[in-house]
């Protein structure tokens, strides 16, 4: 009983947003040092909920965070999957998210729908501030690594608030015991709580998922498609009874 009930919230969520999907896209931005792989379970999901998804892979470690955007959000928008599409949505795990606000900060985007974003550091990460020198983070973090720090000058910092329909998920739980001792507050091993807010937001959604994991949990997949529908992270309340009761 205890593994219908994840699975009841996915289907519920996914009729949710069945009467916008055959019009609409969903572009995914994996995170840092990741890739497409990594929105497997994601993709499959929205698919099912019929939206057309282009899940996008970038070289994520080889270059700036601007120049990260351009080339991947150039590429996901000329792909012919979404040429019908009507409105155009975007789910973002961590780094990913980042990279369609630098985007969204310097281009026009027409026909951007809602998106979700799955622990972004839209405040930069405390990890990068005290370890981002190293040059074993450099070697695996890359030049985009490397702009997420904290200060006002760093990047997230320097993109604004948003201006489009945003809800963002943030995860409680972390498997970095080392990376969370440099973190101020509640944290998923790489960025807090706290750090994943942006102004401007619609929604903002804690979970006790990890950063690494989060874009595979049911509960994180079903928030996220119900936001893709509705604009909100709460599931709808229940219809009051009507007729008489005795």
């Amino acid at each position: 009983m205890r593994r219908l009930v994840p699975l009841l919230v996915l289907a519920l969520a996914a009729v949710l947003a069945q009467p916008a999907a055959a019009t609409e896209g969903v572009v995914l931005l994996h995170g840092l040092a990741r890739s497409p792989r990594s929105l497997g379970k994601l993709e499959a999901e929205l698919t099912r909920a019929g939206f057309v998804v282009v899940n996008l892979g970038y070289p994520s470690r080889s270059a700036s965070i601007e120049r990260l955007a351009d080339e991947a959000l150039a590429a996901a928008l000329a792909d012919p999957r979404l040429q019908d599409c009507t409105r155009i949505h975007f789910v973002t795990h961590s780094l990913g998210g980042i990279l369609l606000r630098s985007y969204v900060a310097r281009h026009p985007l027409p026909h951007l729908g809602r998106v979700v974003m799955l622990g972004p550091p839209n405040q930069g990460s405390e990890v990068v501030d005290r370890i981002g020198h190293w040059r074993l983070f450099k070697f695996i973090n890359g030049p985009a690594g490397q702009e997420l720090g904290t200060g006002p000058d760093a990047t997230p910092n320097s993109l604004g608030p948003v201006a489009f329909e945003l809800g963002v998920i943030a995860g409680s739980r972390s498997i970095n015991g080392i990376n969370s001792l440099m973190i101020d507050g509640p944290d998923d091993g790489k960025v807090s709580i706290e750090r994943t807010k942006v102004v401007g937001m619609k929604d903002h959604l804690v979970l006790p998922v990890t950063h690494p994991l989060m874009m595979t949990d049911e509960a994180v997949i079903a928030a996220t498609l119900r936001f893709l529908a509705t604009g909100k992270f709460a599931a709808p309340a229940p219809e009051p009874a009507t007729g008489n009761t005795r």
